[in-house]
This record gives structure tokens, sequence and C-alpha cells, in this order.
């Protein structure tokens, strides 16, 4: 790892500008309104440095032109000079809003001081995750045995969501002179954070003004071009010394010049606030960042009130992992409670799949919720509430989707941003051959059942049945619905099938030289409807009447339905070969690739799709998977359950079926997603226990290593960062939250045999577990007015508030 970890820090030594990307990402802080970069405040946005500020929610839609090669596809030939055209694309982003951060300095006319200009004797960059503030201390060396050295301490405030600090501390070293300090408010950002991306429009910002509210404090306004946002940001500089003012082109600029002398140190603290028009309770999102900005108390008190509420969020999250990977979880859950914290519950925003860190995937919101939700429904259940509240304002949207195709119920899309609408790319760009391609990933259908599995989630771990019975069940029912019209009838196989969709496995979206895109009978896909169809009827017997008359009114509901849902359910195809459970129907005619020469060539194969495409082949040919979408099954159910399923369907699924099917698909993997470690790690700590760490380390280090070469600079990976907080929380333990009951059938690994969590679960607050070999330790706070019940694979009990109980496990 480039990063040195401790209980509760993640520090850098020395610059290194090919690491100063993933530093940036690592190092971002945020509150779940808003995240700002760990970009140095000298640098301006470079091929090494990029600054970005990105606000929950502040999308905007702009329309490129880019050319694109005649015939472009997986199966073209490649002719020596292809013929182009040009095509418009339209793509929705997630906005680079104001960099309130720039901060430069210099000895009086001298030249500005950077890591990339100056002599850098040594730098130190740390996050204190406890805090959530961000330290950097760097020496420049200025010739003569003389020297700079420049302390930083940055918080973006988790308590008041709109503000932010900077403070910088000067120290001079065998001088005394006069230094000059320049701190800014850009807004003439863009959004360029991401390579692949430069060739299309990327200036979000229009109408940029700036002006003075005080001597100490400036101020920029401006608004996004199409969807109209308007963005207040206002910053109080805070020194001795006179400060002077000046507006240019696209910033509001203060500088002030200090006195060094050795021995005494020189302080400006920065404090800005940001406010758009999609705030509650404000009128000007100007004004309200002026008021805000001015209001403000100082550093040292902002820095209290940070940490209190911080102290906070980190006893509702309590974990007690040791060693490596404990370090690493803690940064995971950092970064997961700064890009959905308390705060989201306020706002109408879904779960980023690369958080508020960077600009790749156009801050979209994919199917993520399915890793992240899990963890949050045990310790911030309004947050998860809140994020499905957001799927359910778009419910509507997703059934215009489906008339759109002539079916019922609710197609959700692949990408979601600020309304609802399908916003998955039609071209995307193969950097390794610089072609831009047709992009059919909106045909993973298999988004709504995510959703669906995510409100039936919430629903059990919390017991929110005033949510399960009216929004739950609007998108429950609608996305059964989908399913059970996108069946169609074959009498060969007398079975339903679902034909031309996606699996999440990405590899694969046509058949080798199909004329259309889209794969028939995606196991993943057909198990998961025909569990959706099942919890909807489920749903419906639940109901109370009142609430299920009202549901079928409102949505039209026939009599005759159900009874659909019931047939589809049972008879949707399952394709097998050579006994194992095929990953779609016609997998078995796939080629064998050569797994061994490809490593050889190439080294890492991770995206061997685009390596395959860079050499005009095609991975539909292959049976190679991004990450095995069939394996996925065994993610999101237990072992018991899916054999229920399976057994729905009219299939016996026992152990030796799915260990052959494991096997299978693990030697024809590139693991090419970050998720994919983490489903092979969780599969296996069950199915092959002895290789499941060797996964599982690969998803930890996914993003603080950057495994994937080059991704986590471009945003931290949400799914995969919650997923293996998750896997601590649920899959080790084998917890489930079902029948008002905890349900534990632990399958500890020796690498993370004992270790703790505390959770809340059905209004019972701090509930502690705790891991040791062979035992479960159970304490429920006596503060609990009711006891807990817990069942075991061999037995059941009941803990009561105030008792403590250890449980031995079944050999």
């Amino acid at each position: 790892m480039a990063g040195r970890a401790t209980a509760g820090t993640w520090a850098y030594e020395g610059y290194d500008p090919a690491q100063e990307r993933l530093r940036e990402a690592l190092c971002t802080l945020g509150n779940g309104r808003f995240a700002t970069r760990g970009a140095l405040p000298e640098c301006d946005a470079d091929e090494v440095h990029y600054p970005g500020t990105y606000v929950a929610g502040c999308y905007n839609r702009l329309v490129s032109r880019v050319a694109v090669h005649a015939g472009d596809g997986a199966e073209a030939a490649e002719p020596a000079e292809p013929a182009k055209t040009v095509e418009a694309v339209e793509n929705e982003d997630m906005v680079n809003v104001p960099n309130w951060l720039p901060l430069r300095f210099r000895l009086a006319d001298g030249p500005w001081l950077t890591p990339d200009t100056a002599t850098v004797l040594d730098h130190h960059q740390v996050l204190h995750l406890d805090s959530g503030l961000l330290e950097r201390r760097t020496r420049y060396g200025l010739g003569d045995g003389r020297s700079l050295i420049v302390r930083q301490q940055r918080i973006v405030h988790m308590g008041d969501a709109y503000l932010a600090v900077l403070r910088t501390e000067f120290t001079a070293d065998g001088l005394t002179a006069d230094l000059e300090v320049e701190a800014a408010v850009d807004g003439g950002v863009t959004n360029c954070g991401v390579e692949r991306y430069r060739e299309l429009e990327g200036r979000h910002l229009t109408h940029v003004h700036s002006g003075t509210a005080a001597p100490d404090t400036v101020w920029l306004r401006c608004r996004t071009r199409t969807s109209d946002i308007r963005i207040g940001v206002a910053t109080r500089l805070t020194c001795e010394g006179e400060i002077a003012t000046r507006h240019e082109h696209l910033r509001a600029v203060q500088r002030v010049r200090l006195r060094l002398e050795p021995g005494r140190t020189a302080t400006v603290d920065k404090t800005a606030a940001l406010h758009t028009s999609r705030d509650p309770a404000i009128g000007d999102p100007l004004g309200a960042a002026v008021d805000r900005v001015t209001a403000a108390p100082c550093f040292d008190e902002l820095l209290r009130t940070h940490l209190t509420a911080w102290n906070h969020l980190w006893r509702r999250a309590e974990t007690d992992v040791p060693g490596e990977a404990g370090h690493i979880l803690r940064l995971h859950l950092f970064h997961v409670l700064q890009t959905l914290s308390p705060h989201t519950a306020d706002l109408d925003v879904g779960v980023p799949a690369r958080g508020l860190h960077g600009e790749a995937y156009r801050g979209h919101v994919f199917w993520d919720e399915l890793f992240v939700l899990p963890y949050l429904n045990l310790h911030f259940p309004e947050v998860s509430r809140a994020l499905l509240c957001y799927r359910h304002r778009r419910l509507e949207r997703a059934c215009s989707a489906a008339r759109a195709i002539g079916r019922r119920g609710a197609m959700y899309p692949w990408q979601s941003g600020s309304d609802g609408r399908e916003e998955t790319q039609r071209l995307h760009l193969n950097p390794r051959s610089g072609r831009w391609l047709p992009d059919h990933s909106r045909l993973q259908r298999h988004v709504g059942s995510a959703i669906a599995y995510t409100v039936w989630q919430y629903c059990q771990a919390g017991g929110d049945s005033e949510f399960l019975y009216t929004k739950g069940a609007e998108m429950l029912v609608q996305i059964a619905r989908f399913w059970a019209d996108s069946a169609t009838w074959d009498e060969d196989l007398g079975r339903h099938r679902i034909l031309g969709v996606m699996g999440p496995d990405e590899y694969h979206d046509a058949y080798p030289d199909a004329g259309r895109p889209g794969l028939d009978d995606n196991t993943y896909t057909n198990v998961t409807a025909a569990w959706v169809l099942a919890r909807a009827l489920e749903l419906l017997r639940l109901l109370p009447e009142p609430c299920r008359r009202g549901l079928a009114e409102r949505i039209g509901l026939d009599d005759g339905e159900p009874e659909r849902w019931e047939e589809v359910s049972r008879t949707l195809h399952v394709p097998f070969h050579d006994g194992v459970i095929s990953q779609f129907e016609g997998y078995e005619s796939l080629a064998e690739l050569d797994w061994d020469g490809y490593r050889k060539r190439y080294g890492s194969i991770r995206r061997l799709d685009r390596i395959l495409e860079a050499e005009g082949d095609s991975v539909n040919r292959y049976k190679a998977s991004k990450q095995a979408d069939v394996l996925m099954l065994g993610y999101l159910f237990s072992p018991a359950e899916l054999a229920s399923l399976f057994g729905r369907l009219g299939h016996r699924l026992d152990d030796d079926l799915w260990r052959r099917t494991v096997d299978y698909y693990l030697a024809r993997t590139s693991h090419g997603s970050t998720l994919s470690g983490l489903v092979h790690g969780w599969v296996l700590a069950r199915a092959r226990r002895g290789e499941a760490w060797t996964f599982l380390r690969d998803a930890l280090l996914s993003d603080v290593a950057d495994v994937q070469g080059g991704t986590t600079g471009e945003g931290i990976h949400l799914g995969a960062m919650a997923g293996t907080l998750d896997f601590a929380q649920r899959g080790l333990p084998g917890l489930e939250t079902r029948e008002d009951a905890l349900w534990l059938d632990p399958a500890p690994l020796p690498e993370l045999s004992s270790y703790g969590f505390s959770l809340r679960f059905r209004g019972h607050w701090d509930v502690r577990l705790r891991l040791e070999r062979g035992r479960v330790t159970i304490t429920v706070p006596p503060s609990n007015r009711s006891p807990i019940d817990v069942r075991l694979p061999d037995r059941a009990v009941r803990v009561r508030p105030g008792e403590t109980r250890r449980l031995r496990l079944p050999e």
C-alpha cells in the first residue's frame, strides 16, 4: 500500500506526482452534502493535480459531438483508414462546482511555491479518520540553508453541512522575509478529471460573477448551464495584515502580505460557505452563503463542533477489527460516511458509485445501493430510507420507461442522475484503442431487482412497516409487474424466458456475430426476477386490507396479475451445461480463452474487454467474465434461501452443484470490477474457505492500492468499500435479519476470526456482537426495552436488556 495506516490515521510520506491523483481521492473530505478532493491548495488543475468540489445531487446536462469510426463494434474489422462520422452525445454529469480551496504563497516578488516548481525537503500528508481532518506539512527549501515550513489543517464540517475551513501556518527557518499569500474562489473550473471524457463538453458553469461582502469576505455566484442550479460561494480570510481584494475573470482574489521571522508562525484561516438553490429553507444561495460565512465562528470552535459530530457518527458505527484489515475497513467506513451521512437523509440523492470523490461514471447512480444499504440499514436506517425515497420519487419515470417499450410496471435505468431517466451513455471510449464504441449496458434490467432487494432488506432490518406498506410496496409491486410482463412463454422449453438483457458481467452484451445486442436467460437476472415476484406475492399477503386496496387502486392492479406472478416465479428458465449453472443460454458454445497466454503478454488482464477490442477481437466470443454474475446469487442469498429459490424454479441446488459452479467461473474471471473480489470472497468463505481471504484482501486493497490501475484517482468505489464493511458485519457472521430475529451462522476465516461490531436492529440501539474462535458474544444494553431473539444453526436464544450471552457455535 502507498499509504501508511494506523488505528486512526491514513498517512503519506514524501511527494510523488505519479500518486497525487490517488492521494487526492483517498484524502477527500466530505459531509454527505458536499465533498472536496484532497488536492494541495497551492496547485492548479493540471495533469498531476485535480482539485474538485462536488455537491450531492448537483447535475447538469450537456451535448458533445464526437467522431465515431464508421462500423465501430466488437465484431468489426479494422480498416487502415476508418471512415468517421460525427455524432451528438448527451451526458448528464455531477458538476465540479466553484473551487473554494485555492491558497498559494511566495516570498515577496518571488515565484509561487508548489511541489512541482520548488525544492521539497520533506512532505507529510495525514488523514485523521477519527476527526475528519486532513493535515499536511511541507518544508520548501529556499537555498543557503533557509526553508519555509507550511502546515495546513482542513475540514469539511460534519456538523454544519454548508461550511469548510482551511488553516495554513507558515514558519520561516533561517530567514526573515515578507510572504505574499493569495486566496481565491475559482469559478472557471470544468469537469475534466477523467481523461477518457476530455473530448466531451465539460464546462457546466455560466453567469459567473464575483464581489466583496466585507473587507475580509468575497463571494462568487454562478449557475449550471442547463439544469439552472444557482450556486453561491463565500469565503472569509482571517489573518494579520491588510487584505487586498480584486476581481479577475471568473475569480475572486484576496491577497495579504505577512512578515515572517525565525521561530514565529503566521496563520491564515480561510472559511468557506457553499449553498445551492436546491438547499431547503433559503431564498438566495449567494445571500445564504454570505450570511453563513459571516456568522461562522473561528477555526478552533469549528474544529470542536466538527469533532463532536464525527464522534457521534463513530459511536453509531463502532467496529473493532484488528490489524491491517481493521485499518482499511476504518478508512472505507470513513469514506462511506463522508458520502452518505445523516445529512443525506435530508436530500433527494441516490448512491453515487464513485462517491463525491471524483468524476468517473459522471457521478451517476447504478446498483450500488445493493452493496451499501445492507451496511447502512444496521447503523443509519434514516439514510437508507432517504436513498430508497430517491428511487420512489423516480418511480413514475421508471413506469414511463416501461410503457415506452410496451410493458407494464417499472423499468429503472441502469444509470440514474437528477430525474430518473436513463443516463447510460450511448457510446464509450476504449482508451486502449482510442475508438468510441456502442454501449449497451442500459440492458442491465437487473437494477430493478437490486432496488426491490434493498427495499426488502431495509424493512426486514428496521421493521419500517409504514415504508413497506406504502412506498416500498409500490416499488416492489411495479418491479414485479415489469418482470412478469417481460417474461415470454417458450412452448419447446415449457418455461418462461427473459430475452435481450445483460447481466452484471458487462463483458457479455451480445452473442458472437449477432445483429442485435442482448443475451437470453441470464441466470442472475431470471433468478432475481423470480425472487422479486415471490416477495411481491408475499407482500400482498402481508398488506393490511386498506393498504392493499389503496395500492391496487393507485396502480391499477388487476385481480389476475398475482396469479401470473406465481406462475412466472416458478417457471423462469435457468440454463445449465456441463454439470454447472450457465451464465446465460448458449454460454457453453463460447470459446475458451488462452488465459495463460494473455497474462504472459499483458500482465494485468482485469480489463480484458479493452485488450481484446484493441486487437480487433471481442470478449463476447469467450467464456470470460469481468465478474461472474452467477456467483452474485451466492452473495445476495444464504445457501438455504438460494436452494429454496432454485427449488421454486424446479431445480435441485445442492452443495456439489454449487461447488462445481464456483470452481468453473472462478477459473474464467478476470476480476475487472472492484466488486468481483468482494463477491468471490463472500462466496468462497462458505464454499472454499481456504481461498476466500485472497479475494477479500483484493477487495480491501482495491482502492488503497489502486488495483485497477489508475481508476481510484477518478473517484473511490463506494460499493466495494461498503461491501467490505458488510462482509465483516453480515458475511462472516452469516447475519440475516428476518422474522423479527437476528439469524447467525458464522463462517470465520483464520485471518479474521476475532472481531466485534455494534448494530441497530428494529429499534434496538447499540447491540454488540463479538466473534471469537468458536463463540459469539451478544450484548443488549439496558437502555433497550425489549429482548432480542437470536437464531443459531442449532438453537434459538433470547437476549434480554442488560444481558450478555456467550454462545458456543456448532462444530
